[in-house]
């Protein structure tokens, strides 16, 4: 259903989950990388998991833990993009709700992406066959149910549980929000692909690979991921240290062009 190279993504990042829950389960060591935030030995086990799995392809990797010791390769047009732990501060918290995330990006455009979320036995993949949730059956089976963004769904925003904005209420008034879905993670973005909710506002700094694989499975569902400009967000921002301006991921454009209108008055 999805094709080798999407396989051997979601395969690698398997391989790094089961790595994260060994951790998970042992106990957490933290440690603090130059701009403060937390990272853990986990972190950077996932990511060598990953980038040796993926190294026979000869695509250029684009690693968060690589990009904090100063590692960044030639990227070119086409590269993965890996947070091999996203969630670092749900993962502490130890609530579930982190991710591993792989995205490969063509011309700036994540075409392929895999998000898993080990802790709560969550899988999502997308290429050009489609996006995906992905569950595995008692025989070890996996099975693929194709996932699609919902413009007329519910009236639902997802946001972030570790980094929430003052201007966020005003914006669920001013679109009729009826439900608040405080998330970690890029799980936010698969909920939007999934249809669980309308749309995903980011008023807080992301880099690449925060987004890059869920945005992935957004534009494969149907979705869109726009700047406060109205333009799609793009990869590949070597010069702005790989920092993505604000966003707004949702079902179409007409709900992220409102949104975005909308958070460029509030901020």
């Amino acid at each position: 259903m999805i094709n080798p190279l999407t396989e051997l993504m979601l395969s690698a990042a398997r391989m790094a989950g089961e790595e994260i829950m060994r951790h998970y389960a042992d106990g957490v060591d933290i440690d603090r990388k130059g701009d403060g935030s937390p990272v853990t030995i986990a972190d950077q086990n996932a990511e060598d998991i990953i980038v040796a799995a993926l190294k026979d392809t000869g695509i250029p990797l684009l690693g968060e833990e690589s990009v904090a010791a100063g590692h960044i390769p030639e990227l070119g047009t086409r590269f993965f993009v890996v947070d091999p732990l996203d969630g670092t501060k749900e993962f502490i918290k130890r609530n579930g709700e982190f991710t591993v995330n792989i995205a490969l990006v063509e011309d700036g455009v994540p075409v392929a992406g895999v998000v898993t979320a080990p802790a709560l036995g969550l899988e999502f993949v997308a290429d050009e066959s489609g996006a995906f949730s992905v569950s595995i059956n008692d025989a070890g089976t996996a099975n693929f149910t194709s996932i699609r963004a919902e413009p007329n769904g519910p009236r639902k925003i997802v946001a972030s549980r570790s980094h929430g904005h003052a201007a966020l209420a005003q914006l669920c008034e001013d679109l009729e929000i009826e439900e608040d879905i405080s998330v970690g993670s890029s799980l936010k973005l698969c909920l939007v692909a999934r249809g669980d909710a309308l749309l995903y506002p980011r008023f807080t700094p992301t880099c690449e690979w925060d987004i890059a694989a869920g945005q992935a499975i957004l534009l494969r569902a149907g979705g869109v991921v726009l700047k406060m400009d109205g333009t799609p967000l793009n990869y590949g921002k070597t010069k702005d240290n790989f920092y993505n301006p604000f966003f707004v991921a949702a079902a179409n454009a007409e709900i992220a062009e409102n949104a975005a209108r909308i958070m460029t008055r509030l901020v």
